[in-house]
């Protein structure tokens, strides 16, 4: 049809077909990025609705709790919440940093630890007055989830009550943290590399020992050795993980957690017995790196 126009209108014609095709293809472009842009924030979204840390509620799971021992156990609870919060805080601020096994070496593992030797003090304090609850160790794990959980009852379905066993019953035992990193002997074995870990000593810090402590002391003294040579175990096979404070807050930190917890059942099983307890034993629990 344009043959028939004359040639100052044949090109107007074909000037505004290049100019449309342009145009069309503009905005598909722009659509094609936009529909990419908005499928990534939607990911993104989405990962960040999903990486947050869930724990098992604990306060459900408690039996009746002594009055003399109410404001100790309400303490630990929130000292759950604010480790609960803390672990959040950190995952939210190292998206992106570390290996694979980041998040599980250098918060959930961590996170679990803290929330076992403060479960563990839950159930000593309510012991000291009635029957110790037992099983609130397997509330310490959490995972990654959607939405928040909990570890003072505002989030998660409870487990059964944990059952107490007998007032006085031998349940500080080294055996519920056996998985800890501590010292007895103040120093730490090799860790396959310029550095290790090394501790205060305890057992030449406690003292004269009852009798009747005698065995549950030795377990104690003897648990943090074992943690001890796990956390080196550690040390040596997580070279090159994690950022600046992953060995701090991976190792060392909860290192010290578990050996306050361990340290203190030492305490009480002599001050069971009627004798005096050492003083001062909790300054030993923080422990260092060493070269050699």
């Amino acid at each position: 049809m344009s043959r028939g126009l004359p040639l100052p209108h044949r090109r107007r014609v074909l000037a505004a077909g290049v100019i449309g095709g342009i145009t069309c293809a503009a905005v598909a472009v722009g659509a094609a990025m936009a529909g990419q842009d908005g499928s990534g924030a939607s990911d993104k979204a989405s990962t960040k609705a999903a990486s947050t840390i869930s724990c098992p509620e604990v306060t459900g799971s408690l039996p009746e709790i002594p009055a003399q021992a109410k404001a100790e156990v309400d303490r630990n609870l929130a000292l759950l919440r604010t480790q609960l919060d803390e672990a959040n805080k950190r995952l939210a601020s190292s998206v992106g940093q570390g290996g694979p096994n980041f998040v599980q070496n250098a918060i959930l593992g961590p996170l679990k630890d803290k929330r076992r030797s403060t479960l563990d003090r839950i159930a000593i304090s309510i012991g000291r007055h009635a029957g110790k609850p037992q099983g609130l160790d397997a509330l310490a794990e959490c995972s990654l989830g959607t939405g928040a959980g909990s570890g003072t009852g505002a989030g998660g379905s409870a487990p059964a009550t944990a059952a107490p066993s007998a007032p006085g019953s031998g349940g500080e035992g080294g055996a519920q943290d056996g998985s800890g990193a501590g010292s007895g002997a103040g120093t730490g074995a090799g860790s396959g590399s310029a550095q290790s870990i090394s501790c205060p000593d305890v057992a030449s810090k406690i003292g004269a020992v009852p009798a009747a402590a005698q065995a549950e002391v030795d377990r104690n003294i003897a648990l943090l050795q074992t943690q001890l040579d796990e956390a080196n175990k550690r040390l040596a096979s997580s070279v090159g993980q994690g950022g600046p404070n992953f060995v701090q807050n991976a190792i060392l930190g909860p290192l010290k957690d578990k050996r306050a917890s361990t340290i203190d059942r030492i305490r009480i099983s002599i001050s069971r017995q009627g004798a005096t307890a050492p003083s001062g034993l909790d300054a030993l629990a923080g422990c260092s790196l060493a070269s050699g």
